[in-house]
């Protein structure tokens, strides 16, 4: 049977070049995935950059607006740091998104390596489960004017220089003041994020389906500062009181360097990123596996 995607694009970790052996393990791992991918009906390009770095010239390329425009799917191998940064990039065209984990932890890119070919075979033909996450919309205001705009899918993260004290910021949501936090930072994250950042400094796992914020105070000077959930509809506003060297991380793939005054406006993104995971998979699969849950029992 052929495959339901008639061009997929192959996006391998295009923002940073790598070399010797690991430019070597990248490249293998894309070539085959190519090569069964046109075994499978496929026409298969790849991302521009991909290509550039892992030097394969063996099948035609496209910058990543093409792809949105052009391709059924995206095929994205590496961790999750890199199905962030072209999630982002992709989700206004609403393409979908299947990961091969080719980093650690994988959350987001939850396909192994080893086992691509059996589970991505009944995908093509269109066995599988649709998981569609929200995106964080961010602004920096600088005496009334945006002069950062930025998405995330995980977090946006307001903290402390690495030799500066603490933080305080004024929270405010939907223009009700919420309370005046010092700590080392403040993180908004998503569904998708919580199990970032987010659940290493004390936050709650919040299911993908939940239409929600997760605001976390990262090591608060008042221990009743708690994390607390919020809906996504909600308007946050954080604004820089006092502290040095204060900056606004996006994912942790795009920093702002902020000034006392300056607020991170953050919002619920209008668009959304589409992840295929295979058929029978749920959230509570990828919680087990990933945090080892059950082991020993």
């Amino acid at each position: 049977m052929k495959s339901e995607f008639r061009r997929v694009a192959l996006i391998g970790k295009y923002q940073t070049a790598v070399s010797g052996s690991v430019a070597g393990s990248a490249r293998g791992a894309l070539d085959d995935i190519a090569l069964f991918l046109a075994s499978q009906g496929c026409d298969v390009v790849l991302e521009q950059a991909t290509a550039a770095n892992a030097g394969i010239t063996a099948h035609p390329t496209l910058n990543v607006a093409a792809i949105g425009e052009q391709c059924d799917l995206g095929l994205v191998v590496g961790g999750d740091g890199t199905m962030l940064g072209i999630g982002r990039q992709l989700a206004k065209y609403g393409v979908p998104l299947i990961g091969i984990n080719q980093g650690r932890l994988g959350f987001i890119t939850d396909i192994p390596l080893d086992s691509y070919r059996t589970t991505l075979t009944p995908m093509l033909r269109g066995e599988y489960e649709e998981d569609q996450r929200s995106l964080i919309q961010a602004q920096v205001i600088r005496g009334g004017a945006c002069v950062f705009d930025a998405l995330a899918m995980n977090d946006v993260v307001v903290n402390r220089g690495a030799t500066s004290g603490m933080l305080e910021l004024r929270v405010d949501v939907d223009g009700h003041f919420v309370a005046n936090q010092r700590a080392d930072g403040l993180i908004v994250a998503s569904p998708t994020g919580s199990t970032a950042y987010s659940l290493s400094a004390g936050g709650p796992l919040l299911h993908p389906s939940i239409p929600g914020f997760v605001l976390v105070p990262i090591a608060p000077h008042t221990l009743s500062n708690r994390p607390i959930v919020l809906a996504d509809s909600s308007e946050i506003s954080i604004e820089v009181v006092s502290g040095r060297d204060a900056s606004a991380n996006f994912d942790m793939q795009s920093l702002a360097s902020l000034l006392h005054g300056d607020r991170i406006v953050v919002r619920r993104s209008q668009h959304r990123v589409r992840f295929l995971h295979p058929k029978g998979w749920t959230y509570f699969d990828t919680l087990r596996g990933k945090l080892h849950w059950n082991e020993g029992v």
